[in-house]
């Protein structure tokens, strides 16, 4: 069993905003796996459950194994995300490093993704909530880049923003991307995962 959880904020007010980028991938993730179609809203279709959204499914992976996937929305607004988080983890009895979980990152240029197994939350209040809860930084962590904010603007209204129309087209790639990185983590492991798309330079 595996769990992917996409970070966002729920209300339509924050459709589309920088921060909600997980809950892009996840939407992302969703049709790549078929579980709902391009046109689909995963919110509508997925399951109220662990204070969130939940689809889950099985996987094919190598030598037509399959593996159980559950993917996670938490609707208890980013900086409370670990309950939500916490919650799954313990109904289906997952390590951490059974975890994905997809995020916003400042510090990576739009077009960008970077795994990581493990390490800080590096300022990130929905990663720094979930550590609270797991007791742990030692779980796998998809960042996407979403820029630094520009001059005089904090980071809180920038995360809250609306992508430009630059950002846009190069955060979409970086989505599908993120949607590969995940199928690999579960097929071939993390340290393939990183292998393969923390080298991907940034489309333009």
């Amino acid at each position: 069993m595996r769990l992917v959880v996409g970070l966002g904020n729920p209300g339509s007010e924050f459709v589309g905003t920088r921060h909600n980028v997980g809950w892009e991938a996840l939407d992302e993730l969703a049709v790549r796996l078929g579980w709902i179609g391009k046109q689909d809203e995963y919110n509508r279709l997925g399951r109220s459950k662990f204070d969130g959204i939940a689809l889950d499914g099985s996987v094919s992976i190598h030598s037509g194994a399959t593996e159980r996937l559950l993917l996670l929305k938490p609707t208890t607004y980013m900086n409370d995300s670990g309950r939500s988080v916490q919650s799954a983890m313990a109904f289906y009895q997952l390590s951490p490093a059974e975890v994905m979980v997809i995020l916003d990152d400042l510090a990576l240029p739009s077009g960008k993704i970077r795994i990581r197994p493990g390490g800080s939350a590096g300022g990130h209040n929905g990663l720094k909530d979930i550590e609270q809860a797991l007791g742990t930084e030692q779980y796998p962590r998809l960042r996407i880049g979403i820029d630094a904010p520009p001059p005089r603007i904090s980071g809180r209204d920038y995360v809250l923003g609306r992508f430009t129309d630059d950002q846009h087209r190069a955060v979409e790639p970086a989505l599908e991307r993120a949607a590969s990185a995940v199928l690999t983590w579960i097929e071939k492991g993390i340290e393939s995962a990183m292998n393969q798309f923390n080298a991907d330079s940034v489309e333009q």
